[in-house]
């Protein structure tokens, strides 16, 4: 049996934590270099990839991938150091210098993340920035490509594109988006009803550990393995790289866009996109963005535009029918339709270019970076035209915020809501992305926005799915909850988690102690750990001074 430890002690305990924590950034600086050199195997060379604040380059890497003007301003704590690794080994030691001297690690690979945590905290933090580990292999006899956590989804396009005319990937429409947060965290893309999500191709993968240790399908176990699919990859470790088996994709695909206004009897375009689109050919992907807007019937007041955005795995001729009969308010025509490759369809999605030129796609820079918001919802009840209209009325009232209606159906119903840890299968008729963007600069613009896209989606409770109220993780929502009470509280962690994970959060937590039993893998929406009833004694002390 342990003994209690004695007040003194546990002063001096906590008396070195917070010498520990309120280091200088200069110290902590020679310090992680010391450690990093001592963990390489090319010691002269570590100080090439660690940026301290008083590095003249340390802002320029800093805000490289910062997606969101939000967490740029001065009020902002940055982070102590930046690591940007060039190799598995440099992960290896960053992960086990970064433990060695307590200070808390972020994990950025594309900068996406909508609320900022992988390049934000309220604490002392350094940021692991992966976007040297841009490889992409593909391997096309074998249909597979190894992906490392840095590329963007744009280079993995590219680099599939590059080998074969006959193959692709279901993953997300925006280019610049990192492949380790997106597939970590799930991703899906306009394939998704003919081909799931991205994790459902995912058939290895490795991650560096707390211990330090490289680990593929083989050795990390099946557990860690299910986990990293879809229940976020930082929580667990380093997300190094994925492998993926490709998709078909035909010689000639289509793309259209139609526009509505509630003039235009958009209400009940929408009420017939809800019978449709979630149950229609797996191989058409019908999104439906509804945006407040100027009327051009009405001037001085506002309007709803319904666009009805398209990906068919098929020809036009095919297309045109097929909608003519199952949605007939949309009015599709052969000219509105444009037949094109798949690679020049993804040029399209995101209006890059006209199509001659694929180089956009390897782009990172290629993007506008202002402040905004996301939210999301699942709707597994169509809502009625009166519904709508009361949506419309509070969308004109607010002014700003955008709404996205993601079909699913398809494939998506097969896969059982265990398979992974996205539980959003079956059931679901379509995922709502709530969107508000602005640049005008200050708290009170921010203050403003965050307010109306926090109403709209408090207004939309009686619309979408209860108990829980469910929630996309890769379209990260601080509001829906946080680890207020330190990182090591259950429950705080359970509020948010089964919004995200819903069943399969009590399985990730079990994988979570098991691999990363001290949770030195955590951030505001981490998956949270049960702690052992024998804690031991400093790891209390630790635990109570950080609350």
């Amino acid at each position: 049996m342990e003994k209690l430890i004695s007040p003194p002690f546990l002063s001096l305990i906590l008396l070195l934590l917070h010498l520990s924590n309120s280091q200088p950034t200069t110290s902590i600086y020679h310090t992680f270099l010391q450690c990093l050199q001592s963990h390489t195997n090319q010691p002269d060379h570590v100080s090439d990839i660690l940026y301290a604040q008083n590095n003249a380059s340390y802002t320029s890497v800093l805000r490289a991938f910062a997606r969101n003007a939000r967490f740029t301003s001065p009020s902002i704590q940055n982070p102590l150091l930046v690591l940007t690794p060039l190799s598995e080994r440099h992960v290896q030691a960053s992960v086990v210098c970064a433990k060695s001297i307590d200070v808390q690690l972020k994990i950025r690979s594309g900068g996406h993340d909508f609320e900022g945590v992988s390049y934000v905290s309220q604490g002392p933090f350094v940021i692991l920035d992966m976007f040297n580990f841009q490889n992409v292999t593909v391997d096309v006899q074998n249909e597979i490509a190894v992906i490392q956590a840095g590329a963007s989804l744009g280079q993995v396009y590219y680099r599939i594109w590059e080998k074969s005319k006959v193959h692709g990937f279901p993953a997300g429409a925006c280019p610049t988006v990192g492949v380790g947060g997106h597939l970590s965290g799930g991703g899906y893309g306009n394939m998704m009803r003919k081909y799931g999500l991205s994790v459902d191709h995912v058939v290895d993968a490795k991650i560096v550990d707390v211990k330090g240790r490289v680990l593929d399908k083989a050795t990390m176990g099946e557990d860690l393995f299910w986990a990293i699919r879809g229940g976020g990859g930082a929580s667990f470790g380093v997300i190094l790289s994925y492998t993926v088996k490709l998709v078909a994709v035909p010689d000639r695909v289509t793309v259209f866009q139609v526009d509505k206004t509630l003039e235009q009897n958009a209400t009940d375009l929408v009420v017939q996109w809800q019978q449709v689109a979630p149950h229609t050919d797996d191989r058409l992907f019908l999104r439906l963005v509804l945006q407040p807007v100027r009327s051009d019937v009405v001037k001085g007041q506002k309007t709803i535009r319904a666009s009805v955005e398209a990906l068919f795995l098929g020809e036009a001729n095919e297309l045109v029918p097929l909608l003519g009969k199952e949605f007939p308010l949309l009015g599709l025509k052969k000219e509105l339709c444009h037949e094109m490759r798949w690679i020049d369809s993804v040029i399209w999605w995101v209006n890059y270019s006209d199509g001659s030129s694929l180089n956009p796609l390897l782009d990172r820079n290629h993007y506008s970076v202002n402040s905004n918001k996301r939210k999301s919802d699942y709707v597994q009840t169509p809502i009625s035209r009166k519904g709508l209209t009361w949506i419309w009325k509070k969308m004109i009232e607010l002014g700003k915020v955008e709404l996205a209606f993601i079909p699913y159906g398809g494939i998506m119903n097969e896969v059982p809501s265990d398979a992974t840890p996205f539980p959003h299968r079956a059931g679901n008729l379509y995922k709502i992305q709530y969107t508000v963007s602005w640049q005008e600069p200050g708290a009170a613009a921010e203050e403003k926005f965050l307010c109306q896209i926090r109403m709209l989606h408090n207004y939309m409770t009686p619309f979408v799915s209860k108990n829980p109220r469910s929630a996309y993780f890769n379209y990260r929502d601080l509001d829906i909850g946080i680890n207020i009470h330190g990182k090591d509280n259950y429950q705080d962690g359970k509020i948010y988690s089964m919004k995200y994970f819903k069943k399969n959060f009590e399985r990730l937590v079990k994988v979570k102690s098991e691999i990363d039993p001290e949770n030195f893998f955590w951030n505001e929406q981490s998956i949270p750990r049960k702690l052992n009833r024998s804690i031991h004694l400093v790891d209390y002390a630790t635990f109570l001074y950080r609350k």
